[in-house]
């Protein structure tokens, strides 16, 4: 497998590989599509494309324009070396985005942009104008359907009032180098990055205003704190109100994720949507400006998994109005939702995982009536045309990546149309199957293997078990980061099991695993794995397993478990669950999980993998970043440090500057193959190559 150092000398100096998938750097230099953006009169639909920088070592996003008829060939929008993203229509016509590009007037004289501004691109043409700038960024937005009205997410410094004070305090910071941050709430750090000093409040702006600069005094209304981990902000049609996520405290440091509802003028909340055995998210409002949609997530507890369903408050205007859930008898977790445009249009269409897929659904409100629009494949960012008839998304799967389509809105089950798209990796290096068993309780549980192209009865391929996080998640998407079509093309057979906790297989699957991390999950991912195993096209003299996150614990739970595999790849795994539960970036949430562990310490002691590192004889590649905070580095330090006193024999990659996903080119390239090399050393018996630039 090649890992030359640059695609394009690659390409030029030997002929090319087979598949994308045979070259780390043709792999890792495909173009990936995220993200979509439908204009008010349908005409135009804009997607965001990542692709590799000339010299490889970042990706750069730009904006690009498909044709919803599939008819015209892509077209690049958009082009600067700070990138654009978060696409997004006024009711204008105009395509706003975010960018940290400098100013387009050389005259100024200013130095780079450091933080993010709102940009927007004329409906007829013409050069990209910069629409509002704060002194710490725009850390996300939101515009009204069919008025002049925008809600902008933006921080304030302790003490600031307004953008002036806010961008003096910062400059002030700045030249004292001081970073220091006084933290009054138990929440300090989010996946891979710090929080605060700084707090995200939501503005609203008339659009118009917006750009009349200079930009610190455009007026923008203040509508509240919002939620200090991901922004998430909706406003009504006709611009009136803005809905955005907070998240309430109590005095015992949990939180619960509540809508709040302002008026768009004054800033003033109208109603806030809480209660305190639920939390709410994703607020959309539907065509008449006054219904909202969003997901109710019933707050988990010892005894009960979480819950999300669709919950939709008929008039936000009405404080009595509680709300409820417009499809009570659909079992999955919604995960996004887009009501009709069409004003008395019932019509809502949501996407949830399903048997290893997540399809698009239409609901209607009116009566409750779920349908199932396709059979197949992963989608998101789904767009409805103006008159409610169509839907364009992004369709991917476990063995295609994101790709443009368009779809009916009525159909049952339906093939969507593709359309032309900038990216695509071409043929995969093998063929996806089903791996189907029964649980010891009588759970039907299923998989995906991915067999490659040259595996046979007579030559059957090693085999690696890969065990996906979350652990409320599920095999049924493309992922460019835990790829494994790289194996595949390696000659390696993966599977993919969706075990007890996975997503798309109704509550009780998730019930049954609830709190027993290293019971059921592990025993169904054995049995999937045993199922695996009798087809004759794999080797079952050849295995490793590997995983991430819950897949990382479930991969240090089966090292001290079972000695039956030759290598185990853990990455940012979980490993003593007592200490993981006080520095994870969510300690509330956890706590749900697992208990107190001064008070209730019976899982931790039943399910923390450490407890059993004496037992671990095989094999293992711990890989961590020290920017992980969600699985903060000392699990992977502790794990380490474990397999050297018990002389288990092991390697450790360590990145410095990656959190919980390894997401720099040539850092990504690295973890590829040092983990092929791991494999192929300890599973197909070849020595040990030490990948280069390690």
């Amino acid at each position: 497998m090649s890992t030359t150092n640059s695609a394009h000398d690659s390409k030029q100096s030997r002929p090319q590989p087979p598949t994308p998938f045979h070259s780390l750097d043709t792999f890792l230099a495909a173009r990936r599509l995220s993200g979509l953006a439908l204009s008010p009169d349908g005409d135009r639909l804009v997607t965001t494309v990542a692709e590799l920088s000339a010299d490889g070592t970042r990706y750069l996003t730009s904006l690009w324009e498909l044709d919803p008829q599939g008819e015209r060939s892509p077209r690049r929008l958009t082009r600067s070396a700070k990138g654009e993203s978060a696409p997004a229509f006024r009711a204008d016509g105009s395509l706003l985005f975010l960018s940290a590009r400098p100013e387009a007037d050389p005259a100024k004289g200013e130095a780079d942009e450091e933080e993010p501004a709102l940009w927007a691109l004329p409906a007829g043409g013409g050069e990209a104008q910069r629409l509002l700038a704060r002194p710490g960024g725009v850390g996300g937005y939101a515009v009204a359907r069919a008025a002049d009205r925008l809600a902008v997410v933006a921080g304030l410094l302790p003490g600031a009032e307004d953008a002036e004070r806010d961008a003096a305090l910062r400059k002030a910071r700045k030249e004292a180098k001081v970073s220091a941050v006084l933290h009054e709430s138990p929440l300090v750090r989010f996946w891979d990055h710090d929080l605060g000093p700084d707090t995200p409040h939501v503005f609203a702006t008339a659009a118009s205003a917006a750009s009349a600069g200079p930009e610190l005094d455009a007026p923008l209304v203040d509508c509240g704190t919002g939620n200090v981990f991901e922004p998430s902000v909706a406003v009504s049609p006709d611009g009136t109100l803005i809905a955005y996520v907070a998240q309430d405290a109590d005095a015992r440091g949990e939180f619960r994720e509540t809508i709040v509802v302002a008026d768009a003028a004054t800033g003033k909340e109208v109603r806030r949507i809480a209660t305190d055995e639920a939390e709410f998210g994703s607020p959309v409002f539907t065509a008449d400006s006054r219904a909202l949609l969003c997901r109710r997530a019933k707050v988990a507890g010892w005894d009960h998994s979480g819950a999300t369903t669709l919950w939709l408050v008929p008039d936000v205007t009405d404080a009595q109005g509680l709300g409820h859930d417009p499809a009570p008898g659909f079992d999955n977790w919604p995960t996004s939702v887009v009501p009709s445009p069409v004003p008395g249009d019932s019509a809502v269409f949501f996407v949830a995982d399903e048997l290893g897929h997540a399809p698009v659904f239409r609901l209607d409100t009116a009566d409750g009536t779920v349908t199932r629009l396709t059979a197949s494949g992963a989608y998101t960012d789904v767009c409805v045309s103006p008159d409610g008839s169509t839907l364009y998304a992004l369709r991917g799967s476990v063995d295609q990546p994101p790709t443009p389509v368009r779809l009916d809105a009525v159909t049952p089950d339906q093939t969507p149309h593709e359309l032309p798209t900038p990216a695509g990796v071409g043929a995969m290096p093998g063929r996806l199957v089903e791996v189907r068993t029964t649980a010891e309780d009588g759970q039907a549980l299923r998989a995906w293997l991915v067999l490659p192209e040259h595996a046979s009865a007579e030559r059957p391929a090693p085999f690696l078990l890969w065990v996906h996080g979350g652990p409320q998640a599920s095999w049924n998407a493309w992922t460019w980061r835990w790829n494994p079509w790289v194996f595949a093309a390696a000659g390696y057979a993966v599977l993919l099991p969706d075990p007890a906790l996975s997503t798309g297989y109704g509550q009780h699957m998730h019930q049954r695993g609830w709190g027993d991390w290293g019971g059921t999950p592990y025993r169904d991912v054995m049995a999937l794995t045993d199922a695996a195993l009798t087809h004759e096209e794999v080797d079952a003299g050849r295995t490793a397993m590997m995983g991430g996150s819950f897949g990382g614990y479930m991969a240090n739970w089966i090292a001290t478990r079972t000695d039956r595999f030759k290598a185990i790849v853990t990455h940012a795994s979980l490993w003593n669950l007592d200490a993981f539960g006080g520095t994870t970036d969510a300690t509330f949430y956890w706590r749900r999980h697992f208990g107190d562990p001064l008070t209730r310490p019976d899982r931790y002691l039943e399910s923390s993998p450490h407890r059993g590192a004496a037992g671990i004889r095989t094999p293992m590649l711990v890989v961590h970043g020290d920017k992980d905070y969600r699985v903060p580095i000392g699990e992977g330090l502790s794990l380490w440090s474990d397999l050297a006193r018990f002389e288990v024999p092991a390697k450790f990659l360590y990145f410095p500057d990656e959190g919980h996903w390894v997401l720099k080119p040539n850092n990504a390239k690295v973890w590829y193959a040092t983990v092929l090399a791991f494999l192929a050393h300890h599973v197909l018996g070849e020595e040990w190559q030490r990948p280069e630039l390690l």
